[in-house]
């Protein structure tokens, strides 16, 4: 049986919802229609910052916001001026749903739960009468004359116009590809590094502020930085994984790093500061408490890695000792072997590419009424919201160009 649609979107995640929702509140004529392959929807909402959804982020300068985007960063500014943070935060307003910030700047439901913003969305399509259809994994695009026919393993279906916002779908990749779409291959952008080490291996849950560099590469980054059971982890970290995916994935994620556990001094200050200890704390034990503001726990780490004894005092700290304490901790050397999943969140670089999408309707360049929204575009974000952001803007901007 043949079902006509005037716009049908492929892909029930936070992109397609948002973009039916959008399309139907401008012109609540269209007869719209919500595809998802799956058995149910939304469920990288349901899952995304520990189930409370990390809906935005308190970034309000277009010109700031997109500086978060790897991939992205240009083709965004125009479209985060039409709809950026501060129109998220409306467009829930309006529907019911108070967000609040955190200190970091991440924006969540009031309620802490993605079930609202699941309820909201599923509570709109329900009043714009927008059919969404679970287990219709797409088999096939076709376009013939004006129109679009899709098929599913189930159902057979015709629109006008068709979004694409089903993120990481190879086999959609695939069918893109085949309608002359260059797609960028897809590689994981969020992760942590598996880093076996006994400098690091009994303090995991020890954080502190780092500068991480990635040797033989341009590669560095700066923030809170994580040790964990298997590494490390930490925005230091997860930006560095963000901005350096695919060189990262060249290496097999086989590389080592610089870490610079003092942030913002480098080899030159902290010398001074550690013959200034040699002198004002001479008699003192040099594991027995950290000068430094990191924790103890690592200090006495780092210290003995440096080759001092637990009853080493100051003023006994030798050239080869104090050469070893400088490596360690404005450089020490670490070797990464593979990586892990940030948390829930599975994050990729790859996608259509941008040049063939015109950013001010999402429309392709290479065949009318086809649009795409969120993470199916070679666009991602390091995490606090921002991924969510993109699929809020590009889907609301596809849906502009549907009413």
């Amino acid at each position: 049986m043949m079902h006509r649609f005037d716009v049908i979107i492929v892909g029930g995640g936070a992109a397609g919802f948002f973009c039916a929702i959008n399309a139907a509140q401008k012109n609540p004529k269209l007869k719209i229609a919500i595809l998802e392959r799956g058995s149910s929807v939304l469920e990288k909402v349901r899952i995304s910052g520990g189930g409370r959804c990390n809906v935005t982020h308190s970034c309000f300068i277009a010109n700031d916001l997109v500086k978060f985007y790897p991939r992205g960063e240009k083709e965004l500014r125009g479209p985060f001026h039409t709809f950026g943070a501060n129109d998220t935060i409306e467009w829930f307003k309006n529907q019911g749903v108070a967000l609040k910030t955190e200190a970091d700047g991440r924006m969540f439901p009031t309620t802490d739960s993605s079930q609202t913003i699941i309820d909201c969305f599923i509570s709109a399509t329900a009043k714009y009468n927008i059919q969404v259809l679970t287990a219709q994994s797409v088999q096939s695009l076709f376009k013939k004359d004006d129109l679009w026919k899709v098929e599913t393993k189930n159902d057979q279906f015709i629109c006008e116009k068709l979004v694409i916002a089903a993120g990481s779908n190879p086999k959609l990749w695939q069918m893109l590809e085949e309608f002359d779409h260059t797609v960028v291959p897809a590689v994981p952008s969020l992760f942590t590094f598996n880093i076996k080490d006994s400098r690091i291996r009994e303090l995991p849950g020890i954080a502190s502020e780092a500068e991480v560099k990635v040797l033989g590469t341009k590669l560095s980054s700066s923030g809170p930085l994580l040790i964990t059971h298997w590494g490390m982890s930490g925005p230091a970290i997860l930006k560095l994984s963000a901005w350096g995916a695919r060189i990262l994935a060249e290496k097999n994620y086989q590389f080592k790093i610089h870490v610079n556990w003092l942030a913002g001094q480098d080899r030159e200050e902290v010398e001074k500061i550690i013959m200034g200890l040699k002198l004002s704390n001479a008699k003192k034990n040099i594991r027995s408490h950290s000068p430094f503001p990191f924790p103890g726990r690592l200090w006495d780490s780092l210290t003995e890695a440096s080759g001092i004894a637990a009853d080493c005092k100051w003023a006994d700290l030798n050239k080869k000792q104090t050469t070893a304490l400088l490596n360690e901790l404005t450089s020490g050397e670490y070797q990464v072997n593979g990586k892990s999943t940030f948390k829930e969140e599975f994050v990729t670089a790859g996608g259509v590419n941008l040049k063939e999408v015109n950013f001010k309707t999402m429309e392709s360049k290479k065949h009318e009424n086809l649009y795409f929204a969120g993470e199916i575009l070679n666009i991602d974000a390091i995490t606090g919201g921002f991924n969510f952001q993109n699929a809020w803007t590009t889907a609301f901007i596809a849906a502009n160009a549907l009413a």
